[in-house]
């Protein structure tokens, strides 16, 4: 009888602890929403909040997000909703589709209905196969374990991703319940379905526990470390005007470590044209790019895809031509056409030699004022 009370009011007090967090959190999101926090991209709780604010557009990318010029960066440049909403930023480097999709199906029914932007580099598409590294250094088992158990996606969308998250593992190591149900999600088998029936509510207890260790961690952030909401300072922007002022900031700017090669060292334009696209075929992120297509239609979200531009000059000085990387945007093109979702990859932009800093795909000052500019248009339903 002792023991039924002590747990019934542990219980209580856990219960009565996530409300006040879930309460904290909301009356917080206009200061949680523009920051870039590990406890944002590892949890799920702030992501949740920000995407049920009605005046939030999250965005999804990758070190793009992180590097590049602060004041015209999505998430500062809207901190204090010059035109009525807020960005708020989820990804750090080396987060890829595949991360992505599992944070996004985690969340589920939160986004459905909901507009946000998913941010695409072409370094991705380069390459036949990722680093693992990159994987690894973002995988959420949070995220993870909660698109597994959860109810958001079908069962077949579930097994081709489990499919690929076996080819990690090294993530799984700490989490056999996880690892397992991934197993049997993997197998396709009628049994192993059953199997994976019979461990569902212990898969949803394991949720429950990341749930409220993760509520009680952005509760002692708000406490302690969050910053005051910025006022908030309407405007009417002057978007040519400050995408000129933009470029006036970084003429032909350009990583420092990674410069163009000089004249001497270039190789003849063409020379590598048949290697790029055979590259590009074989990325098997475009696999995982699909499993994210398939995933925002499933959730029903309304999202926007922004592709940076591949940096024309850098490119053309590796010997791979201007009709090369055309294959890469008309490879993206005709993938996201399936799914009916908006699709902006500024590919006029490719040998624009202020849009973007070579080789990374992080954008510059101006590269991020027309990330805005479409941004802005697109939360305000003015995408043509």
């Amino acid at each position: 009888m002792t023991a039924s009370i002590a747990i019934g009011l542990a219980a209580a007090i856990m219960f009565a602890g996530r409300a006040v967090a879930i309460h904290r959190e909301r009356s917080s999101v206009s200061s949680l929403a523009p920051e870039l926090l590990q406890l944002k991209n590892q949890g799920l709780v702030i992501q949740r909040v920000a995407a049920e604010a009605r005046d939030v557009l999250p965005i999804y990318g990758s070190s793009e997000l992180t590097f590049g010029s602060a004041a015209e960066r999505g998430s500062n440049f809207f901190r204090t909703e010059p035109t009525g909403f807020q960005v708020s930023p989820v990804g750090k480097a080396g987060a890829t589709p595949l991360v992505i999709v599992q944070k996004l199906g985690a969340l589920g029914s939160t986004l459905r209905g909901k507009k946000l932007a998913i941010s695409l580099s072409p370094e991705w598409f380069l390459l036949p196969e990722i680093g693992r590294f990159w994987y690894e250094g973002n995988f959420s088992p949070a995220a993870a374990n909660e698109m597994i158990f959860g109810n958001a996606l079908n069962f077949e969308l579930k097994r081709e991703i489990a499919s690929r998250m076996l080819e990690f593992p090294r993530t799984l190591t700490k989490w056999p319940l996880l690892e397992f149900a991934l197993e049997r999600l993997a197998s396709g088998r009628a049994i192993d379905r059953l199997i994976f029936c019979a461990i569902w509510p212990i898969g949803k207890m394991q949720g429950a526990v990341m749930d409220l260790q993760d509520h009680f961690a952005a509760l002692s952030y708000i406490r302690h470390e969050i910053k005051p909401a910025p006022p908030r300072r309407p405007k009417v922007l002057d978007w040519p005007q400050l995408i000129a002022k933009a470029s006036e900031h970084n003429p032909g700017y350009k990583d420092e470590t990674e410069e163009t090669p000089p004249p001497s060292k270039r190789i003849p334009p063409g020379r590598r044209d048949t290697w790029f696209v055979e590259h590009v075929d074989a990325a098997r992120e475009w696999t995982d790019l699909e499993l994210l297509l398939h995933t925002l239609a499933e959730i029903h979200a309304h999202p926007l895809l922004l592709s940076i531009p591949i940096d024309g000059e850098y490119y053309d000085a590796q010997g791979i031509s201007r009709s090369a990387r055309a294959h890469y945007y008309e490879k993206m093109r005709t993938l996201v056409r399936r799914y009916n979702f908006p699709l902006v990859e500024f590919e006029d932009h490719d040998d624009d030699p202020d849009f973007v800093q070579a080789p990374h795909s992080h954008l510059t000052r101006r590269g991020w004022m027309f990330y805005n500019h479409v941004l802005d248009d697109f939360f305000h339903g003015r995408m043509r």
